[in-house]
C-alpha cells in the first residue's frame, strides 16, 4: 500500500512538472520574439584610408531611403535599432555606412562590438530586446559567421558561405516566429547602386 501510494505520489508530480516545466531553451531567444535582422555589408572602401570611397558615401546616403522606406509582405518595417561593427584602425566603414540612416530615423548606433566578436554580439541581441527589426552592419567576411551565430545556414544565403569581396549590395534578411525561432532567411538584392546586379 505504501508503495502504491509513493508511486501515485511520484507519477503526479511528474505530471505536474512535465505540464508546467518551461519548453528547453524557452528563454534562450525570447528577445527574439517576432523579429527581423537585416544584415548588410559596409559600403565600398577606397584604395586607401579607413573610410568610405565616393561611391561608398553615395551607398550609404541611399540606403537612409531605402530603410526609411523598407517593406516586408508590402508592409513598411523601419529599423527599430543599429548595430555597426566597432571602429578599428584599419575601418570605420560600418559605422559610416549606416550614419546617414540612423540620422533620418533619429536612432543611435550602437558600435560595442569588434568585427570578430560576432558571437558576443548575437549573445546581446538574443538575449536582450531591441526591438521588431535589427539592422546591422558588418564587415563581408564575418557576416556567415554571425549568421550562424543567429540561427542560420550561411549555404543557404550566401554562395558557399563566402561573401564576395566585390559585392556590396546584398542585404540579409532573418525572421523569427512568436518563439523566437528562426523561420526563413533569403538574401535580397538591394538594387540601389548600378553595380548592384551582381
Amino acid at each position: 500500500m505504501k508503495l502504491k501510494l509513493l508511486f501515485c505520489g511520484l507519477l503526479a508530480l511528474w505530471i505536474h512538472t512535465a505540464v508546467f516545466a518551461e519548453p528547453p531553451d524557452s528563454g534562450k531567444y525570447s528577445a527574439l520574439k517576432n523579429t527581423v535582422i537585416l544584415i548588410i555589408r559596409h559600403a565600398e572602401k577606397p584604395d586607401f584610408g579607413d573610410g568610405l570611397s565616393a561611391d561608398g558615401e553615395a551607398r550609404a546616403r541611399a540606403y537612409a531611403g531605402y530603410f526609411k522606406n523598407f517593406t516586408i509582405d508590402g508592409r513598411p518595417l523601419k529599423p527599430d535599432y543599429l548595430f555597426a561593427a566597432a571602429d578599428s584602425k584599419e575601418s570605420h566603414r560600418p559605422r559610416l555606412t549606416i550614419e546617414p540612416t540612423g540620422k533620418a530615423l533619429c536612432l543611435a548606433i550602437d558600435s560595442r562590438f569588434k568585427d570578430k566578436n560576432v558571437q558576443e554580439l548575437a549573445d546581446e541581441i538574443q538575449s536582450q530586446p531591441h526591438g521588431k527589426a535589427i539592422l546591422i552592419v558588418w564587415h563581408h567576411e564575418k557576416i556567415p559567421a554571425l549568421l550562424r551565430a543567429l540561427g542560420a545556414d550561411p549555404n543557404q544565403v550566401i554562395p558557399v558561405a563566402k561573401w564576395p569581396e566585390d559585392v556590396f549590395g546584398w542585404l540579409i534578411q532573418l525572421r523569427y516566429d512568436q518563439n523566437g525561432q528562426l523561420i526563413e532567411a533569403k538574401r535580397i538584392n538591394e538594387k540601389l547602386m548600378p553595380d548592384d546586379s551582381k
